[in-house]
């Protein structure tokens, strides 16, 4: 069973620490989907990601086209056909959830680590983080808690 990792963002963008998270899962040779709560958003972070991490380009591209067998890191958003979800499931080592997406007990059970990126500015983000830790952590999930500090990540709890 993988664990879930909370990223509580304080002094960064979910862009900015995706472009940090996002390389290492793929160097560790996991394929990813970068799950979102709609459709803009999805493309809204697929534009980030043409412009790249500063070392070179993540190949990535969104749900729905000819190749998300293929990619790397794959954008989905809510609202994907049971069977398209089905597909993306059984190819994916890693999801990493942002704006609220929601990730199950039973696919954490699977992965090899499930992300949650959450804005620590925002009070409804912060309460639906905690929501997601007591559920996840309530059926036995290993999870750990990370907080931004000074710029550097510092692992706050574990469960």
């Amino acid at each position: 069973m993988g664990a879930v990792y909370f990223y509580h963002l304080t002094d960064s963008s979910a862009e900015a620490a995706l472009m940090q998270l996002l390389p290492r899962a793929v160097g560790a040779g996991w394929r990813v989907e970068l799950r979102g709560q709609d459709g803009a958003r999805a493309k809204a972070l697929d534009a980030a990601l043409w412009r790249g991490p500063k070392d070179g380009f993540l190949a990535h591209g969104l749900a729905g086209g000819a190749h998300d067998a293929l990619q790397p890191v794959l954008l989905t958003s809510a609202g994907l056909s049971d069977d398209a979800a089905q597909i993306i499931a059984q190819t994916i080592e890693c999801v990493m959830a942002v704006d609220g997406a929601q990730i199950t007990a039973e696919e954490a059970a699977r992965l090899e680590r499930s992300c949650i990126l959450f804005d620590g500015h925002d009070a409804a983000a912060v309460e639906a983080a905690r929501n997601q830790w007591r559920y996840l952590t309530g059926k036995k999930v290993s999870a750990q808690y990370w907080a931004q500090e000074g710029g550097r990540w510092e692992k706050k709890a574990e469960s």
